[in-house]
């Protein structure tokens, strides 16, 4: 099932339009109607709804978390997927930073983003069938792995993907221990109802130095500090084998790791199928395949 790319659609969510940045409300439901239940307890739907993230503890079992360890050291040390476009490294060590559509050149990862632990959920919080917009294993090593900078991913999804509404959700499976200080996921609660609205024009190709450093698609300072003083910062913290669920339009980041101890995880992005991209709503083409799917054929079935 695929949707056709030039589809008219309209832009509910402008951003890198205008010489000046804004906030807009959000116009979509954070928890959509439609799944007949699933895993989540009212309570923890209703804890989402409210801080636009969830944490499931011990989701993945000590002997599956050694597997995927196991499966990223392969991947690291592939020689032939290390020359492929799909592998982002760090600007500074020449180590693997990610491995995107990982789902696509791994069998064990491709089992995972079909498990119905994570679709059952996704299809909870986004009432309907799901397919994997993104996938990719984000590697953080200790003593030099890299920051990623404050930012929104719908707003890269809408603007340089054409995802036409926030009905995403990011599922993070923690695949090592998650400390205050070795780089640690950190959200805005609540920060989800606000859209943040960009400037800057989308360069062409620019999917090839935002994956090392983002700067286009990034929300202002004064922008950013206001959501923070309205809903403070939280810092996620877990053990491996633990899973952050968050809405697509969190705003959150991670500072750099420089403790001997590394940060690793799986990071899947389901989008609902009644959701698929359209042409990009900022920017002259859309991105590859592998950032972006426009296949939208439902997993987990």
């Amino acid at each position: 099932m695929t949707l056709q790319m030039d589809l008219p659609t309209a832009d509910e969510y402008p951003t890198r339009k205008a010489t000046e940045p804004s906030l807009l409300y959000r116009r979509d439901p954070v928890v959509w109607q439609g799944s007949e239940g699933g895993p989540f307890t009212s309570g923890e739907l209703e804890g989402y709804d409210r801080r636009g993230y969830t944490q499931v503890e011990s989701m993945v079992n000590p002997q599956e978390v050694e597997a995927y360890r196991a499966e990223l050291r392969r991947l690291s040390s592939d020689p032939a997927l290390r020359a492929d476009e799909r592998v982002v490294v760090e600007p500074s060590s020449e180590e693997v930073r990610s491995v995107f559509e990982v789902h696509k050149v791994s069998k064990v990862f491709r089992d995972l983003v079909n498990d119905p632990r994570l679709v059952n959920r996704a299809r909870q919080i986004l009432g309907s069938d799901v397919y994997v917009h993104q996938s990719r294993v984000n590697y953080k090593p200790g003593f030099g792995g890299g920051s990623f900078y404050w930012h929104s991913d719908f707003e890269t999804w809408h603007a340089e993907d054409g995802m036409p509404r926030m009905r995403a959700v990011s599922f993070s499976v923690a695949l090592t221990d998650n400390y205050t200080h070795n780089g640690a996921l950190m959200i805005m609660p609540g920060s989800h109802r606000t859209f943040v609205s960009c400037v800057g024009e989308t360069p062409d190709d620019h999917y090839r130095s935002s994956l090392k450093s983002q700067h286009v698609g990034t929300p202002d300072q004064a922008s950013l500090t206001m959501l923070a003083d309205r809903h403070g910062i939280d810092v996620l913290t877990g053990s491996a084998g633990d899973v952050t669920v968050f809405d697509s339009n969190c705003m959150h980041g991670s500072g750099g790791n420089i403790t001997p101890y590394p940060r690793s995880n799986v990071f899947i992005v389901f989008n609902s199928v009644d959701n698929a991209c359209t042409k990009p709503f900022s920017a002259n083409g859309a991105r590859p395949e592998f950032l972006a799917a426009r296949e939208n054929t439902p997993v987990g079935r």
